[in-house]
């Protein structure tokens, strides 16, 4: 029998994992909140497009409304695919969590530190991890999802899985076999620490896109703006060291060389700002390349801040590292929420 699979947030890349699998012949249900979304997929399917033509398609997965998931109790789930914002997560979990098959699990398929969340409500021996790294998909109208940057391929691994005890497998195994037909993947041994060096990433890229309103190639691209955001990353790197994490490179640079960059390192801060700064041409749809907590805040919604540069600055905290970048980004994007400020590039200047 084939394996079950649901994915629990059919948004940007819940919507763009769960249905390419669809596509790919496995057996998907989609659960999302969005009535709309849910009923447009129903009616026409959902349009899945990419950079390039093989990546535009349109497939019909099995999706159902938040009041109808009491239907999957005839069909046990056996790969729970958790994909909602971080704040969701207890509520998504233990929404999945009754209609588990004996040996179901689920999988955080998310950005920041969900696991031991998750974990809470299924138990450890039910809770995989997978980490997206690099990667920018957009759900940008109902039923809708575009990526925005290039496929990983084999220069750069997308999907990292593994177990929070850092074996790998059989389970983990299967998974890898299965995302590899989206882009690139692998099993890690090293769930924590990739863990931590994706929210590196995100904490130096999302919350910036969502405070200066500028897309993630035009905030590289101002000198101001980068060197803010290798501030961003040195401080989160130091913070994930004192925590014990073994960190993997971020943007594919050593993240020692962001540290020492951030701390006025001047060889280490032309290396990294040789890596980040972008090639005319690299990406057609730079323009408007947004990570999630931007494309929140244009859709009005709540954002992920308080969980990756909230939780980083925090942290550092309990451990005796300073984030002060972390702590008033989060202040900064928190005030745009609520409507107290406007996205702009002068905020961070």
């Amino acid at each position: 029998m084939p394996k079950r699979i649901a994915v629990v947030g059919a948004g940007a890349l819940g919507g763009y994992a769960g249905g390419t699998l669809a596509h790919l012949g496995h057996d998907v249900t989609l659960i999302d909140p969005w009535p709309e979304h849910v009923e447009i997929i129903r009616k026409r399917g959902l349009e899945l497009d990419g950079l390039t033509p093989e990546e535009k398609f349109t497939v019909k997965p099995r999706i159902i409304h938040l009041t109808e998931v009491q239907a999957l109790a005839k069909t046990p789930i056996d790969v729970a695919i958790v994909a909602v914002k971080s704040y969701d997560t207890p509520w998504a979990t233990a929404l999945i969590a009754p209609y588990l098959s004996e040996q179901g699990f689920v999988l955080s398929l998310q950005n920041c530190m969900n696991e031991e969340t998750i974990a809470g409500v299924v138990g450890w021996g039910r809770t995989v991890g997978a980490v997206a790294s690099m990667i920018s998909v957009d759900l940008y109208e109902a039923g809708r999802i575009r990526r925005t940057m290039p496929k990983g391929g084999d220069k750069y691994t997308i999907f990292r899985i593994g177990e929070p005890h850092g074996r790998i497998t059989p389970r983990v195994e299967e998974l890898v076999k299965w995302f590899s037909g989206i882009d690139s993947a692998k099993a890690t041994t090293n769930l924590w620490g990739e863990r931590w060096s994706k929210l590196v990433q995100n904490s130096m890229g999302n919350g910036v896109t969502a405070a200066t309103g500028l897309a993630a190639p035009a905030c590289l691209g101002n000198e101001k703006i980068r060197r803010f955001q290798i501030a961003l990353a040195g401080e989160a790197i130091r913070v994930g060291q004192a925590l014990g994490y073994t960190l993997e490179k971020v943007r594919a640079v050593e993240p020692e060389k962001f540290a020492r960059a951030a701390e006025g390192d001047k060889a280490a801060l032309a290396e990294v700002e040789a890596a980040l700064i972008p090639k005319a041409g690299a990406n057609p749809r730079g323009d408007i390349q947004r990570p999630s907590m931007a494309q929140d805040i244009l859709k009005g919604r709540r954002t992920e801040i308080d969980a990756m540069n909230g939780l980083i600055a925090r942290k550092g905290k309990e451990v005796g590292v300073a984030a002060p970048s972390h702590e008033k980004l989060a202040a900064i994007v928190t005030r745009i929420e609520r409507g107290e400020l406007k996205p702009s590039p002068s905020l961070l200047g």
